[in-house]
């Protein structure tokens, strides 16, 4: 069976970049971008107090971040246990369980007089509750790879299918997601950093046999890695396939979205990017 072409999808909903595919594999593809070595401390670390913070530091690099520098160089993001870029990325991607006390305490209050928290959940109980709930899937291989759709072979196939986009370009995703499920909840938008709505939120829903699409990447600290306006949209392969097969049975056809397309094509003309 002839497997449908991707790029007029793509060219339709007015994609500017090629979306990622996201997969575990033991081998690491031959061009790509990780971030530095580091060492990756647990739980038993933290309370014999013999972490190295700031080593971590001066090797912090955003998952979003490798994602951006891998986008604009057209390859792959690759993290591992010892390429973690951040104690958060490890968390999510499935490398640390559990997370460290002190990252439930940066993410919400701090620590008086030692560190600044970020503010985004009220207390470090109510950290710790998020980071149980999200329970991420421990990783299943030893490298965590992100790399344009374009760039799998035939026998290669993501788990997930990460979307960069501007409103627009979200709403059609967004919409065309209800037609070929028939499910009016098949989008969430739930609460996290950019590397969990990327890959652990699909993932979590996936696993209780609900393949949904996550709208993400709303973390103030992941915005600047991101264009003016753009937000993430991941869905899981299964979905994508759906996506795929039957977006010319859609609205993506009609009048009414070749108006929107209309708005894309002038928002792209506003930021430079024709």
């Amino acid at each position: 069976m002839e497997v449908p072409s991707t790029d007029e999808l793509f060219r339709c909903l007015g994609l500017t970049d090629e979306p990622f595919g996201m997969y575990y594999a033991d081998e690491e593809p031959a061009v790509s971008i990780a971030p530095k070595p580091s060492v990756l401390p647990s739980v038993e670390d933290e309370a014999a107090g013999t972490v190295d913070w700031q080593s971590i530091h001066l090797s912090f690099a955003c998952v979003l971040g490798v994602m951006w520098r891998a986008r604009k160089k057209n390859c792959a993001a690759v993290f591992d246990r010892q390429r973690f870029g951040c104690l958060g990325g490890a968390f999510y991607l499935g490398f640390l369980k559990p997370q460290l006390d002190m990252v439930a305490r940066y993410v919400s209050t701090g620590i008086p007089n030692q560190m600044e928290g970020e503010r985004y959940l009220r207390s470090a109980e109510v950290a710790r509750h998020f980071f149980e709930t999200i329970d991420p899937r421990p990783a299943p291989a030893r490298y965590c790879i992100f790399k344009p759709i374009s760039q799998f072979s035939q026998g290669d196939r993501p788990e997930l299918i990460v979307f960069f986009g501007r409103p627009e370009c979200i709403a059609g995703l967004h919409q065309l997601a209800t037609f070929v499920t028939d499910d009016f909840e098949v989008v969430s938008s739930p609460f996290g950093s950019g590397c969990s709505t990327i890959v652990t939120w699909p993932l979590y829903y996936l696993a209780q046999g609900k393949p949904r699409a996550v709208i993400g990447c709303w973390d103030p600290s992941d915005r600047k890695f991101l264009r003016p306006d753009e937000i993430t949209f991941t869905v899981p392969a299964v979905l994508f396939d759906l996506m795929l097969n039957r977006w010319r049975d859609s609205f993506l056809t009609t009048s009414t979205w070749r108006v929107v397309r209309q708005r894309v094509d002038r928002s792209k003309r506003v930021w430079g990017e024709e």
